[in-house]
């Protein structure tokens, strides 16, 4: 598949990470590119201006609330968890992004600061994941919630709420919707576009196994808060929009999991975009798919809400 000619650009501008020597890489350096500035900030959108953004906790799980209303009426609720490989990533990174679902949902969005590995491994993540949308359910006045509550995921982040639509869906909590952008979803990271996309594409596939081992070396791959993929019954889950990336390694296990949604029964709705990379839905400043992705996501999430 060829790369969209944005794509191209940017990764002729962005330096890649094929040539990096992952297993050197330590904690302190791990740290220090956390605390790095975003060389992409300018490219992430506005950090607009809404009458309502707090941060709080959920059940000792830091959040940001975003609301675009300036009422005090009810909303649904939107959660959203970013992309990072379970190591980097962070509220304050995709800061414009919680506005802009915000905006264009017309819902309240919790954007979750979840713990990062290595610091914190498996299942940390996931269980701060399923803390909040807990949370939310539980204390409804608390968020102005109508109780209509969606997931949103990029990459890791779509692992995370992958993994809490189906823990909602056991504890008899019904999510609205669940929506996954070019999600983790298999730590096997054995498929077709694993090996068409290993290198020269962004995420290199030596690096997704890196970060699969800060987050969770020596778990077994079939637990599927791991590998929701792997996942034995699907049926009776929210609801969902996938969204892959063409020129992605994650591009195969997410448009195989909308298919065992389909086959189950699950309503769902797979758009690839083709010729993007893995990252371009955060980055509406140099990517036109991006605009057109959360276009898509936000017409979904709106009708499900």
């Amino acid at each position: 598949m060829p790369l969209h000619p944005q794509a191209r650009d940017y990764l002729a501008r962005y330096a890649s990470d094929e040539d990096t020597d992952f297993d050197s890489i330590d904690l302190d350096e791990i740290r220090e590119t956390r605390a790095q500035d975003d060389a992409v900030a300018i490219h992430r959108g506005p950090l607009t201006k809404l009458p309502f953004v707090r941060d709080e906790l959920a059940e000792d799980v830091p959040i940001r609330i975003y609301r675009a209303d300036p009422g005090d009426g009810l909303l649904p609720v939107v959660v959203y968890f970013h992309g990072g490989g379970w190591v980097y990533g962070s509220v304050k990174r995709t800061d414009a992004l919680g506005r802009d679902l915000a905006i264009r949902t017309g819902a309240v969005v919790v954007s979750v600061g979840y713990r990062l590995a290595p610091e914190h491994p498996f299942p940390g993540a996931a269980d701060d994941a399923w803390s909040v949308v807990r949370d939310i359910f539980a204390r409804p006045a608390f968020y102005q919630s109508t109780g209509s509550v969606a997931v949103v995921g990029e990459s890791a982040g779509g692992n995370l709420a992958a993994a809490a639509a189906w823990q909602a869906r056991d504890a008899g909590l019904r999510l609205a919707h669940q929506v996954l952008v070019y999600p983790v979803l298999d730590a096997a990271m054995d498929t077709p576009s694993y090996r068409e996309f290993a290198k020269g594409f962004g995420l290199e596939a030596a690096e997704m196994a890196w970060f699969v081992r800060q987050y969770a070396d020596g778990v077994d791959p079939a637990d599927p808060r791991l590998s929701p993929l792997r996942l034995p019954d699907v049926s009776g889950l929210a609801p969902a929009t996938v969204v892959t990336a063409g020129c992605d390694v994650l591009r195969d296990e997410g448009e195989r999991y909308a298919h065992r949604l389909a086959e189950a029964g699950v309503p769902v709705e797979a758009r690839r975009f083709d010729g993007a990379v893995h990252g371009f839905f955060g980055l509406p400043g140099l990517f036109d798919q991006a605009v057109e992705a959360r276009d898509h996501v936000a017409e979904r999430l709106r009708e499900s809400l």
